[in-house]
């Protein structure tokens, strides 16, 4: 815990290669990345909280910097309780980065000394999200270079039933 810890939190609705790409990249700038599966009372998930902390868990083993955790409550909560100061934002287009600075803003406000980080989407995941991911996957497209085999196989089993 502390300075040199890092929290990149989502909802992961599924996790995408984006995400893990993210993560991946500031896996080498901080010592500890927490990776926090969120659950937000105003979305409808695919996946139940348990299935989507299982497949980032899945997603992260080769990391061994990288805790997953869940938490269903407001973040700066968490990250006081596990004294996290650093916030890493993924940003796809300059359509994110309003929602973004809002929510940047907004957690600043409640804890003054997290600094927030946003890290520009890696050319080749720019455009994919999850809610994508699982519109393609709903009619049996191929999504394998967006997510894991795992997540794919995850898909298939949830969508084509």
């Amino acid at each position: 815990m502390g300075k040199r810890d890092a929290a990149y939190p989502g909802s992961f609705d599924p996790i995408t290669n984006g995400h893990v790409n993210i993560v991946e990249r500031v896996s080498e700038r901080f010592n500890k990345i927490y990776v926090i599966v969120m659950n937000n009372p105003n979305k409808n998930y695919l996946f139940s909280l348990s299935e989507r902390f299982e497949m980032v868990k899945q997603d992260f083993e080769h990391l061994k910097n990288v805790v997953v955790d869940v938490y269903d409550g407001l973040l700066v909560d968490y990250l006081k309780k596990h004294k996290i100061y650093n916030l890493i934002r993924g940003l796809r287009a300059v359509s994110d980065f309003e929602y973004e600075l809002q929510m940047a803003h907004a957690n600043k406000t409640l804890l003054p000394e997290l600094e927030v980080f946003f890290l520009i989407a890696d050319t080749k995941y720019s455009f994919i999200s999850s809610s994508m991911i699982k519109e393609i996957a709903q009619y049996g497209g191929d999504v394998s270079k967006w997510v894991s085999n795992s997540v794919g196989n995850k898909l298939k089993e949830k969508l084509l039933q």
